[in-house]
């Protein structure tokens, strides 16, 4: 069962995030300030499926990984900390800021900065959960192709 979790929460996570960065990278260059703040508003309402996502797949990678991970496994491990880290002391404490300052309709230096921040950070996650994916696509098909290996001959 966690064969199946794990993947779908680890995508559900990492779509999410790449939703965020890419919303904001549009409304950005498209939008207006009110279109900026309400997709701000929208990336701390989607920490609800964020969150519990990135949370079971963390857990569930992590009972898989069993208690010596080695090879792609224990790589993706290294990467856990990383992700998480810049997700709970960077990420989250910028949406909340960006999203206040942008819900006040201050479009200062201050924010932009902050949003360089944010969408930096964002691209190091996106690009370090990407890693992880191709690592657990890779994971998978060893599995599957060990399975479908010829038994050996009785004879």
């Amino acid at each position: 069962m966690l064969r199946r979790i794990h993947p779908a929460a680890g995508f559900v996570g990492f779509l999410t995030i790449l939703v965020f960065w890419t919303s904001t990278v549009a409304v950005e260059v498209f939008g207006s300030a009110s279109a900026i703040a309400t997709v701000k508003t929208g990336i701390l309402w989607g920490m609800i499926v964020l969150i519990p996502s990135l949370a079971i797949a963390g857990a569930s990678g992590f009972r898989l990984a069993g208690p010596n991970p080695r090879g792609l496994v224990a790589a993706k491990k290294r990467r856990m900390p990383f992700i998480a880290g810049n997700g709970i002391v960077i990420l989250i404490p910028c949406a909340v800021y960006l999203q206040r300052l942008a819900a006040a309709g201050d479009f200062g230096t201050t924010f932009y900065a902050v949003q360089a921040i944010e969408l930096a950070v964002g691209a190091v996650n996106i690009t370090l959960m990407g890693l992880n994916i191709r690592d657990g696509f890779q994971l998978t098909r060893r599995r599957r192709a060990g399975a479908r290996a010829p038994l050996p001959s009785t004879r």
